[in-house]
């Protein structure tokens, strides 16, 4: 499974009235909160239509519920989704049926309801009661790691979500060169950023010498200029995209930082065609992810800035 995750909830699982007298429904969202603000996003069904819902001041929404709502809108954890019925769902059940149906246009890695609504889906594993989800299979398949190919296909199946939903990503990894052949698929990755409106800020790192020790050699702004410029400006002119490239004196590891989640990536983004080489990546706690944002900023004065340009210019 991915390090970030999607999931529908229904409608019910955010009502109080939706629990029966010894279900402790506070628990249950208190914990579907902190694993989702960690790691997953929550698919909007029907165009924005589930979110909508919740405007009913008719139901009696958890305050538990409500706090996710809003968490979800201001962390932009919302990915919006095509409707796939052609009827619009009015109940729980009906919400629950088409976030079954989105699955079968793009997989989601579960959905979450209350038992009175999972107890009508209980041949379909994909749905499970959110006080019951330590028994559901995709539920226990969570990790905080993830071992993959050092390939363009398992990059990008791994950060689909991250690019297409993320406001900003920042690509750290001190030796990153558009120019070599192992990150000649790089723009790859940035291109899946692209039709997105506003635009996500795109920012990549690295450092400003080539080699080690004694080998170590400074690149001129102008030769670093190049490298970017002739390999990025012309797929990012046309995909109406632009990064921002930070120039460094020195880093060493490696990571995608995102206002969605963190990932240490120990060999960068550099991809090779030699059989059996896998790498693994691991999410980042908020805290650390945060840190290392700041790390990376300017102001910051943890590391030097020498360069800084934007590709197309």
């Amino acid at each position: 499974m991915a390090l970030l995750a999607e999931y529908a909830l229904t409608p019910d699982v955010f009502d109080t009235e939706s629990y029966s007298p010894g279900e402790v429904a506070d628990i249950h969202l208190q914990y579907l909160k902190e694993a989702i603000l960690h790691e997953a996003l929550v698919r909007d069904l029907r165009e924005g239509k589930w979110l909508q819902v919740f405007s009913d001041n008719d139901r009696a929404w958890h305050q538990r519920g409500k706090e996710l709502l809003r968490k979800l809108v201001t962390q932009s954890r919302l990915n919006r989704f095509q409707a796939v019925l052609t009827d619009e769902p009015t109940t729980d059940e009906e919400w629950c049926d088409e976030a079954v149906a989105s699955h079968e246009v793009v997989p989601l890695s579960g959905v979450v309801a209350t038992s009175n609504v999972a107890g009508a889906f209980r041949h379909e594993s994909l749905v499970s009661p959110i006080g019951n989800l330590r028994n559901a299979e995709w539920w226990r398949q969570r990790s905080s790691s993830v071992r993959l190919s050092r390939t363009l296909t398992d990059y990008s199946e791994n950060l689909r979500l991250i690019l297409q939903c993320a406001n900003s990503v920042m690509f750290i990894d001190p030796h990153l060169d558009p120019t070599r052949r192992g990150y000649s698929h790089f723009v790859n990755l940035l291109l899946a950023m692209a039709g997105r409106a506003p635009r996500p800020l795109i920012e990549i790192h690295r450092v400003c010498y080539a080699g080690s020790g004694p080998a170590r050699e400074i690149i001129a702004h102008a030769d670093l200029q190049q490298w970017f410029r002739q390999e990025l400006t012309e797929p990012l002119r046309n995909a109406g995209l632009e990064s921002q490239i930070f120039v460094w004196d020195d880093f060493h590891d490696r990571y995608l930082i995102s206002n969605l989640v963190g990932i240490s990536v120990p060999y960068g983004f550099d991809t090779t065609q030699q059989p059996g080489s896998m790498t693994t990546w691991t999410r980042l706690g908020r805290a650390d992810r945060d840190d290392i944002q700041r790390e990376f900023d300017p102001a910051s004065n943890r590391h030097t800035l020498r360069y800084r340009f934007i590709v197309p210019q």
